[in-house]
C-alpha cells in the first residue's frame, strides 16, 4: 500500500478509538447472566461469551495493528531528515522544549514592575520589584523561537506527506 505519515497518524487516530471501544466493549461483557431457581433449574438471560471472545480477538489483533503502524511512524521519522540534518523525530524534541522554552518567555514577559506601600505600626514605605531583565531581548527571543517552531513544523508537514511503500 502506498501512504504516507500523515495518514497513517490518521489511521492511528480512528484505530485507537476503536481499540478503546473494544476495550469498553470487552468490559460490558464479561458476565453472562442467567437465573437459578431454587429447584435448580437454570436459564440463561443474557449470554456474551460469542460476544467476548469476538471482541477480544479483535481487540488483540487491533493491539497488533496499531503496534505495527506505529512502529512504521518511528522509522520513518527516524529516517526521513529536514534540511537542517535534523531527524523528524529529533525535530519533534526540539520542537516540543522550544515551546516549553517560548511558554516561559511569555510568562516572562506578563511581569511587570511594581510599587506597592507597606504600612507598619511605626514605618510607611514602597515596596518596589523590578523586573530583571531585558524585555525588549526577551520579546525578541520569544519571537525567534515562534518563527523557528513555525519553520520547523512546516518542513515537518511537508516530510509527512511524502509518500511510500509499506504492508500493513
Amino acid at each position: 500500500m502506498k501512504t504516507n505519515l500523515s495518514t497513517l497518524m490518521s489511521i492511528i487516530g480512528e484505530e485507537e478509538a476503536k481499540f478503546n471501544m473494544y476495550g469498553r466493549e470487552l468490559k460490558n461483557h464479561v458476565y453472562n447472566v442467567s437465573i437459578q431457581e431454587l429447584n435448580g433449574n437454570v436459564t440463561v438471560m443474557e449470554d456474551y461469551k460469542a460476544d467476548f471472545e469476538k471482541e477480544l480477538t479483535e481487540y488483540v489483533e487491533l493491539q497488533k495493528k496499531i503496534t505495527t503502524i506505529k512502529s512504521i511512524i518511528h522509522q520513518k521519522n527516524n529516517e526521513f531528515k529536514l534540511s537542517d540534518g535534523r531527524t523528524i523525530q529529533s525535530a519533534i524534541i526540539d520542537n516540543t522544549n522550544l515551546r516549553k522554552m517560548k511558554m516561559t518567555y511569555y510568562n516572562l514577559l506578563q511581569m511587570k514592575n511594581s510599587k506597592a506601600r507597606v504600612t507598619e505600626v511605626n514605618n510607611s514605605y514602597f515596596e518596589c520589584k523590578t523586573v530583571n531583565f531585558d524585555e525588549k531581548e526577551i520579546r525578541e527571543e520569544f519571537d525567534r523561537l515562534e518563527s523557528k517552531i513555525q519553520e520547523t513544523d512546516f518542513e515537518i508537514f511537508k516530510l509527512n506527506s511524502i509518500e511510500f511503500e509499506v504492508d500493513i
